[in-house]
C-alpha cells in the first residue's frame, strides 16, 4: 500500500501519523490479538471451542478488510480450516490457500456480489450442529452481499442503496433498509443453519454495534418494516424508490411478510459475536504515534457525525483558538476525531464526506499559518472516488483564489473532489485492506 500525501512542511509527520492509524487497525494483527489456537482448542476473547466436537469448520464473509482477516484465520487454523468464501470489494483481494476470495461491487451492488451472496448461502445451509462455522465481516459487507428477497431484483436495490447513499441516512438507517430487503442480512443468515457460529467483526459502526456492522447477517435485529419504510419517507426518497420495494415494505409492515429474527430468539445462544478491532484503535495508533513525535496530543472523546461541512467547521475553528492563545492547548499539537459524518448530496457532485470536510476545513482555517488539517478515510476510498481523503492549509484558500477556483461552491454542489484534485490535496493509497471509519487530524507547528 503507498501512502500519498500533497506536498507541505507536515508531510512527513502526517504520513508518519496516518500510517500509525492503519497499522493499528490492520485487521490480522487485530485478529491475532483475539483468536489463538493451542491443538485442539480455539480461543476467541474469553470463549473457547473444542475443534474435536466439529466435523467441518468452514468460513464466509464479506467487507473490504475480510481477505485480510482470513489470510490471518488459514495461519490460526491451518488445515483444521476445511474451507469458505469471503467477498470484498474489487481490488481488495489478498491470496489465501483454503477460503476463496470473491470481487463485486461496492458501493452499489453488483452481480458478482449476487452469485456469491448465493454461494455463501449454498455454503451454509447444510451445516449442521456438528460443524462450526466461522463468519468474517468488515465495513462493506452490506453492499458486497446483496440477496433480494423474491420480488426484489438486483437492479431495484442497486436504485434504492443509491437513492440512500445520497440521502444523508445514517449507516444504520441504510442497514435497517437493506435487512428488510435481503435473505442474508438482519439475522437471516444465521436462521438459515444450524452450525455454531462464532462472527468476527472489524467495526466500521460507531458504537460497534454487531446488528450495524455489514447488517449483522448473524445478529437478531431490533428493527422492523416499519422503520424502514420511516426512514425512507424521512429522507424523501419514498416515492422514488421502485414500486416492488414499496409493495414488499408495505406487505411486511402489515404482517404479510416474515420479520427478521428478533432478540431473544433461541438460534443465537449458539452465536458468538466478537469485536476484533474498530475506529478507536486507529485513532488511538495515530494518538501514540503524534506524542512520539512531540506533540501535545488532544483525542477527542466524542465520535464526528452529523453533516460533514458543519461538523469541519466546528473541528477546524479550535485552530483560531489556539493560535490566539484562547485554548489551553500550545503548538506544537495535534486534535484527533474519529467517525463518520454524511453529506446530503444535491446534484451531481463528485466527492466524500472526508473531501466535503476537508474543504470545509479549508475555510475555517485560512490566513493561519503553519497549520494543517487531515481527513481521511481508513479504507482508502472515500465516497464514488480514488481519493482516501485530502490535506488543506491555511494558504489554501488563497491558493484557490488565485487560480479561480470557489472552493464555497463546490461545498454548495458536494462537488468537491475536481477541485482537490485541482489544488493537488488529495490523499491516495489505494486499497489499505482495513475499514474503521475515518480520522481527522488538526495539526498545528
Amino acid at each position: 500500500m503507498r501512502l500519498r500525501l500533497p506536498a507541505s512542511p507536515a508531510r512527513p509527520l502526517l504520513r508518519t501519523l496516518l500510517a500509525a492509524g492503519l497499522r493499528a487497525a490492520d485487521p490480522a494483527a487485530a485478529m491475532r490479538r483475539l483468536v489463538s489456537r493451542r491443538g485442539d482448542r480455539l480461543t476467541v476473547g474469553r470463549c473457547r471451542y473444542d475443534l474435536r466436537r466439529y466435523d467441518r469448520v468452514l468460513a464466509v464473509g464479506a467487507g473490504k478488510a475480510s481477505a485480510r482477516m482470513a489470510q490471518a484465520l488459514e495461519r490460526i487454523l491451518g488445515a483444521r480450516l476445511d474451507g469458505g468464501l469471503v467477498v470484498v470489494k474489487h481490488g481488495y483481494g489478498a491470496p489465501t490457500a483454503r477460503v476463496r476470495i470473491v470481487e463485486a461491487g461496492h458501493p452499489v451492488p453488483d452481480r458478482a456480489g449476487l452469485r456469491a451472496a448465493a454461494q455463501i448461502r449454498n455454503l451454509v445451509a447444510p451445516l449442521t450442529k456438528r460443524d462450526l462455522l466461522i463468519v468474517l465481516l468488515s465495513g462493506g459487507a452490506s453492499s458486497l452481499l446483496p440477496a433480494p428477497v423474491p420480488g426484489v431484483s438486483l437492479r431495484d436495490k442497486q436504485r434504492v442503496t443509491e437513492l440512500l447513499l445520497r440521502s444523508g441516512a445514517t449507516i444504520r438507517e441504510i442497514n435497517g433498509v437493506r435487512k428488510h430487503l435481503s435473505s442474508i442480512k438482519g439475522g437471516r443468515l444465521a436462521a438459515s443453519t444450524d452450525a455454531t457460529i462464532i462472527t468476527l467483526l472489524l467495526s466500521d459502526v460507531l458504537g460497534d454495534d454487531p446488528a450495524a456492522i455489514g447488517s449483522g447477517p448473524t445478529v437478531p435485529d431490533p428493527s422492523t418494516y416499519a422503520d424502514a419504510v420511516a426512514t425512507l419517507q424521512r429522507y424523501r426518497i419514498w416515492g422514488r424508490v421502485p414500486r416492488s420495494i414499496r409493495a414488499h415494505l408495505l406487505s411486511g409492515r402489515r404482517g404479510h411478510r416474515t420479520e427478521t429474527p428478533k432478540p431473544g430468539a433461541a438460534r443465537f445462544r449458539l452465536v458468538q459475536h466478537a469485536i476484533v478491532g474498530n475506529n478507536r484503535s486507529a485513532l488511538r495508533g495515530v494518538a501514540d504515534a503524534a506524542e512520539q513525535s512531540g506533540l501535545r496530543t488532544v483525542l477527542l472523546p466524542t465520535a464526528v457525525t452529523g453533516e460533514a461541512g458543519p461538523a469541519a467547521l466546528r473541528f477546524a475553528l479550535r485552530a483560531r483558538r489556539i493560535a490566539a492563545g484562547a485554548d489551553s492547548l500550545k503548538p506544537p499539537c495535534c486534535v484527533i476525531a474519529g467517525g463518520e459524518p454524511t453529506v446530503t448530496v444535491r446534484g451531481t457532485g463528485k466527492g466524500g464526506r472526508a473531501q466535503e470536510w476537508a474543504a470545509a476545513a479549508a475555510i475555517a482555517i485560512a490566513g493561519l499559518r503553519n497549520v494543517w488539517v487531515a481527513a481521511f478515510g481508513t479504507d482508502g476510498t472515500d465516497g464514488p472516488t480514488d481519493a482516501a481523503g485530502a490535506v488543506v492549509s491555511g494558504h489554501m484558500l488563497t491558493d484557490a483564489a488565485r487560480r479561480q477556483l470557489d472552493i464555497r461552491r463546490a461545498l454548495r454542489r458536494h462537488d468537491t473532489y475536481p477541485l482537490l484534485k485541482k489544488l493537488n490535496a488529495h490523499i491516495v493509497t489505494g486499497p489499505t485492506g482495513t475499514n474503521v471509519n475515518d480520522l481527522y487530524l488538526l495539526l498545528i507547528l
